[in-house]
């Protein structure tokens, strides 16, 4: 199963290995990432392989969301067919 991460807020170091290593502890692979800073701000999206995590969804989501509280980021996480669902033109 996999899902998409998107990380969002103003730019500081740090940010790709804290959510990687967050991400790394709970058994989530990430498959593939983009990254770009515009002026001072930061917005990565990940796609992330979950089929080894043994967590509850929602409890992947509280953890990323607890940790984007800590560093000032925004960080969400959607099913990868609810984020293709959403953004079809």
């Amino acid at each position: 199963m996999r899902a998409i991460v998107s990380v969002i807020g103003k730019d500081r170091m740090g940010i790709i290995a804290k959510v990687s290593g967050l991400l790394y502890s709970i058994d989530i692979n990430v498959l593939d990432l983009s990254q770009s800073v515009l002026q001072d701000y930061f917005h990565m999206i990940m796609l992330v392989d979950i089929s080894k995590c043994g967590r509850k969804f929602s409890d992947i989501a509280s953890s990323l969301a607890t940790l984007g509280e800590e560093i000032g980021m925004s960080i969400k996480i959607q099913h990868e067919d609810i984020f293709n669902a959403m953004h079809k033109i």
